[in-house]
């Protein structure tokens, strides 16, 4: 072989060897980069899990956000299920941007790379808010709602706005003219209540890290015992509302729903506290502990006395429902806590009644003029003339204008100044405080969910009942399963600001029984 064929063979192989290597390095680095955006699992993933995982380098905030939005692309329409109205294009850059903060401080805040599943009420800057409504579509808030920037400020990501019933309306059916009807995650043949079903549904599935909700009577709790969730009605006042869509201002309340209830007291810990944009939040000066997840203890009911309210729990209650509130009850006992049956409240049905006061023209309208001039809609009227709204909702769009109220100094008004709502409460809490007990206990819904398209099938909703009108704080956990795979809520209710006593109750029977399944219906995507 002449010298310069030795040279040129030389050559190539020197080629050959150096693309082999060149091809195994990146053919390993790809494979590496496969290899962790699938070896971290984000099917009931808890904010401990996600936060581990990318602290021991199993995963990056944006394998974890690229993982949700894989799911949601896979599930959310192919199933029907329909619980998304839109995600955050700017998602994959907020996670990448968090991953470069831990890089460089090796420091988390507290709800660092949480992914949150946030109802379509919530004003959020640079997103789409249209409160279910097609006669809002397009509007963009130029500021998010308080309790969005705080999570924000906290380190969590807006990954998506889901679906929620109309302006709010429904506490049964989820269902919009914005984006249609939302189904149970459980068994699609069924409702996932509402009005906060699309971030119940998106968050059962394991769409989202958790979701953030509003309570006006039922919704928060409501969708939460539909789809096997942990909700938490805070006190009134605990929690800003100021840009949210409100239903009634009056009742309204804003909260976590989350899959675990060390999830939902993160989320509280971080949301608390006094805003000059939602007056009643002065309420909560000097009752806010200096953090909330102290009290998650797990042998919490060990002496704890508890009551139960058999006026809400036996009314037509479904026979799996009381069966499992008859477990939930023997299982407390089992733990330690000192169960006080059939707590009497004198004047029980007379002090709720006529509670209700038609206000949602004076607080939506209120809201739609704090939005600028780019808001498509300036009050009620004009969404009622635009024709945009999901037929369902008409009658009680009309009597809200024909029976149109304002608030009043001593009726009609918030908790703490309405005569009739401060009579309510001081019974409960009499009886409270007559027996000793740290709270009271009842099914969150007294039947299984209704199927689609059963309006009938709304019934046994014991939420409305005290919470809403006396302004207490309210949580709902999973309680176990009935018919067809369909999940049920048992409801903790407590005196106002005692939210530390109910995290340690809720707690520790969610860890005694560990009811939470994920619905068979959305496995890990491969």
């Amino acid at each position: 072989m002449t010298l310069k064929k030795q040279f040129y063979f030389s050559a190539l192989i020197f080629i050959v060897f150096a693309s082999s290597i060149f091809y195994s390095c990146t053919h390993k680095i790809q494979k590496s980069n496969v290899a962790g955006s699938h070896s971290f699992n984000v099917v009931e993933a808890s904010i401990k899990d996600i936060q581990t995982g990318i602290k021991e380098g199993k995963c990056s905030c944006k394998e974890i956000v690229s993982s949700y939005l894989k799911r949601i692309e896979s599930y959310d329409q192919s199933t029907k299920l329909n619980s998304i109205i839109l995600t955050n294009p700017d998602a994959l850059k907020k996670a990448g941007a968090l991953d470069k903060e831990w890089h460089k401080t090796k420091k988390m805040r507290p709800l660092f790379c949480v992914p949150f599943i946030v109802k379509d009420n919530y004003n959020t800057e640079g997103l789409q808010t249209t409160a279910g409504s097609l006669a809002m579509k397009g509007f963009i808030p130029a500021k998010d709602a308080t309790m969005v920037k705080k999570i924000k400020d906290a380190g969590a990501i807006v990954l998506a706005k889901s679906n929620m019933a109309e302006w709010a309306f429904s506490p049964m059916v989820t269902i919009s003219s914005i984006a249609g009807e939302t189904l149970n995650p459980y068994n699609l043949q069924h409702v996932p209540a509402g009005s906060s079903g699309g971030t119940a549904a998106a968050v059962a599935a394991s769409f989202g890290l958790v979701g953030l909700g509003t309570d006006t009577g039922n919704s928060i709790r409501g969708p939460s015992s539909h789809n096997s969730l942990v909700g938490f009605r805070t006190t009134m006042g605990l929690i800003s509302r100021a840009g949210i869509a409100p239903l009634y201002i009056r009742n309204d309340v804003a909260g976590p729903m989350a899959r675990t209830v060390e999830d939902a007291t993160k989320i509280l810990e971080e949301v608390v506290g006094y805003d000059s944009e939602d007056t009643l939040t002065k309420q909560s000066i000097g009752k806010i502990p200096d953090n909330y997840t102290q009290f998650l203890d797990s042998t919490a009911l060990k002496s704890a006395r508890i009551g139960v309210l058999r006026i809400l729990s036996e009314k037509n209650v479904d026979p799996e429902i009381k069966k499992l509130f008859e477990q939930a009850i023997a299982d407390m006992r089992n733990k330690g806590a000192i169960i006080i049956d059939s707590i009497d409240i004198p004047g029980f049905d007379s002090l709720r009644r006529n509670q209700s006061c038609p206000l949602f023209q004076h607080d939506i309208n209120e809201y739609l003029s704090s939005l600028g001039p780019t808001v498509p809609v300036k009050n009620l009227n004009e969404v009622i003339v635009s024709g945009k709204y999901a037929p369902y909702i008409k009658d009680n769009l009309n009597y809200q204008v024909k029976n149109a109220t304002n608030p009043g100094s001593s009726i009609c008004g918030d908790a703490y100044n309405d005569t009739k709502r401060i009579a309510f409460r001081n019974a409960i809490v009499s009886a409270m405080d007559k027996y000793q007990v740290g709270a009271l206990i009842y099914p969150t819904w007294n039947n299984p969910p209704a199927k689609v398209g059963d309006m009938a099938g709304y019934k046994g909703d014991n939420s409305q009942i005290i919470a809403p009108i006396t302004g207490q704080p309210a949580f709902t956990v999973p309680m176990g399963f009935t018919y067809d795979h369909l999940p049920a809520g048992i409801q903790f209710l407590g005196r106002m600001f005692d939210e530390p006593t109910l995290i340690k109750y809720v707690y520790a029977y969610e860890q005694a029984t560990k009811h939470r399944k994920a619905p068979e219906l959305f496995p890990a995507v491969q």
